[in-house]
């Protein structure tokens, strides 16, 4: 089958965040053809390059979201009334929804009330709505501006592929004021209509890069329309190409998401007015919904990020937990020899940054010291970021205080009993090494989302203690202990119940790498998608004919899963949408055509590797 994978910022530039995974899912299923369609975020992702493509990839194509981007296109009247309506009826969507209801603009502080790490925050807010109304006529009222918001956003969607790109108009004047308008509207919520002329030229900024894949020119019948399948590999605006391509097209859309978009906008936006992060709130709750309510599928990565989603109006029976596939290769090793781990060592390993709470564990480790003096405490990880370093600084101050060196006599050097190391020195080439180099590995952090690292210590067969956060419950079952966050002193206890007890860790570890193997391998993952894969398109309606080259429907050319290699996937075999390919467009705009780093914008025989860019990893 011929698949159209849609990555934001990720697969296949090689500083991507979800690239990995991508990269691992499109090599596994070398079976199938894949089209990369890549949004990337930055000047520099762009400038890093690609990383090797397999085989498998027919055509990448690509769209930048972080440039200002002026198109050239002028709308005559018509065109300009069409956005006008519009982007008018999106903005009162986003303005005059239920407050609380979280696809909604949301009154006060939307962080509030969803950005927790637990999620026993999100079962709420279902009694009774806004003003004392029943639960039935707040969700009619819901799906009335869900409905709202889908058809200002397909008419938008319709403008740009009929008349050329948007990218003008949603910065204009226009667009600001329809969403002063709205704001200022009757039934508008409190935050909405506390917005002030600069806030409203943020929110108008940050609408038309999250808007942008409207005017690109990937939803024809030889682009996205062609593919059997689109893979959002996230939620948010990756998934908007999905969408569209469903909208125009008519093909299926699976989603996965191993961090919920709409969860990360609350936990990154602290410094906005109330105003920005309620209407940015309203929009990517809308969009959420939109996608949830169109995908054919859609895959959580854990139970943490499926809760999320059923809050956010995802269909229980669409929803399939597909784990993230890790590599346990690099960790066999240090799995098969357990006993080669120093008892008296703890370790931590990650990006050193608050959330991860260093703080509390070394205020649990100066009472594990004072339990069990032989005990060492090894930090690895390197800051993420500015705030990153002024924190690991901030750490390392901290330890100095309260552990000063000390020496085992009167001409021994003195040693701090905590360290903050890096991968890639002597002492720790690889992960892998930092993870065997102690018989208990500790996570403290106060937010999480999937703990790849947890699992990473599970393949090592170590026993573990973590904060219950996030998906952590998930991942480790019944194979490690889980105190709660910001709890030094629980998480000490634990600490020193399993130094005390070597039996235990090694019961433990064994019991963790059993359950690691069994259900975090980059195998489970690409087994999993494969059959979703054929799920989808099994009950997906056959949308165009395939011809031969006389001109003749090819027997057997679909379902795309019935794929026969010799005759019957002969490349000269061409696609007929049903019902022609519509009437002529206008060009592309001249900021999504492809460029020097680009590939090819025609097809490309799978069988044939795609170069990759110049400064691509090799």
């Amino acid at each position: 089958m011929r698949i159209g994978l849609l990555t934001e910022g990720g697969y296949p530039y090689v500083s991507g965040e979800a690239g990995l995974w991508c990269e691992r899912l499109v090599r596994g299923l070398e079976q199938h053809e894949f089209d990369v369609y890549a949004l990337s975020r930055s000047e520099r992702e762009e400038a890093e390059g690609w990383v090797p493509l397999p085989p498998q990839v027919g055509r990448v194509r690509t769209a930048p979201l972080w440039e200002t981007v002026d198109d050239g296109i002028v709308h005559g009247r018509r065109a300009r009334r069409r956005f006008a309506e519009s982007y008018g009826e999106l903005a009162m969507a986003l303005c005059t929804g239920a407050p609380g209801d979280p696809s909604a603009g949301l009154s006060g502080d939307p962080g509030a009330r969803l950005s927790g790490d637990s999620g026993a925050r999100l079962g709420g807010g279902r009694g009774a709505g806004p003003g004392g109304e029943s639960a039935e006529a707040s969700e009619d009222r819901s799906a009335l501006e869900a409905d709202r918001f889908a058809s200002a956003l397909y008419g938008l969607a319709e403008l740009a592929r009929d008349e050329g790109g948007l990218p003008a108009a949603l910065r204009s004047e226009t667009a600001v004021r329809a969403l002063e308008r709205a704001c200022r509207a009757p039934g508008a919520h409190r935050s909405a209509r506390e917005a002030r002329v600069p806030d409203l030229l943020t929110v108008a900024a940050r609408l038309e890069r999250a808007l942008r894949p409207l005017s690109l020119d990937w939803y024809e019948d030889d682009d996205l329309g062609s593919v059997d399948l689109c893979h959002a590999a996230s939620g948010g605006t990756a998934a908007l190409p999905g969408l569209l391509a469903r909208h125009f097209c008519d093909v299926p859309l699976l989603v996965t998401e191993y961090g919920v978009r709409l969860r990360t906008h609350y936990l990154t936006e602290p410094d906005s007015s109330p105003a920005i992060r309620a209407l940015l709130a309203a929009f990517h709750g809308r969009l959420a919904a939109e996608t949830y309510r169109r995908a054919a599928v859609i895959t959580p990565g854990n139970t943490h990020a499926r809760r999320w989603q059923e809050r956010c109006g995802a269909d229980r029976a669409k929803l399939r937990t597909v784990h993230p596939g890790m590599d346990a290769t690099p960790f066999a090793e240090a799995g098969e020899f357990p006993e080669c781990a120093d008892p008296q060592t703890l370790v931590w390993v990650g990006r050193v940054e608050p959330a991860k709470d260093l703080v509390s564990l070394l205020h649990a480790f100066a009472e594990i010291r004072r339990a069990e003096t032989a005990a060492r405490l090894r930090i690895v990880g390197t800051p993420s970021g500015p705030e990153g370093a002024a924190y690991l600084a901030h750490c390392k101050g901290l330890a100095a205080q309260l552990f000063p060196d000390e020496a085992d006599g009167p001409h021994a050097v003195g040693r701090n009993p905590v360290s903050f190391e890096e991968i890639g020195g002597p002492e720790l080439p690889s992960r892998a090494d930092a993870y065997a180099a102690g018989a208990l590995v500790v996570l403290s952090s106060v937010v999480e989302g999937f703990p790849s690292g947890l699992v990473e210590a599970m393949f090592c067969g170590r026993a573990t203690v973590s904060t219950d956060v996030g998906a952590v419950v998930e991942a480790i079952g019944g194979t490690g202990l889980v105190v709660p966050p910001r709890n030094p002193r629980a998480l000490a206890e634990a600490c020193v119940a399993l130094l005390r007890d070597p039996e235990r860790r090694e019961r433990l570890g064994a019991a963790a790498r059993a359950r690691a193997l069994e259900l975090f391998t980059v195998e489970q993952n690409v087994a999993a998608f494969h059959g979703i894969y054929l799920e989808i398109l099994s009950r997906t309606p056959v949308r165009r004919v395939v011809l031969d080259d006389t001109g003749e429907p090819l027997p057997f050319g679909v379902p795309a899963e019935a794929h026969v290699p010799g005759r019957w996937s002969d490349p000269v075999a061409r696609v007929a949408a049903r019902g022609g390919a519509g009437e002529p467009r206008n060009g592309p705009p001249g900021w999504a055509t492809d460029g020097p780093v680009r590939a090819t914008d025609g097809p490309v025989r799978a069988t044939a590797p795609v170069p990759a860019p110049e400064g691509a990893a090799r």
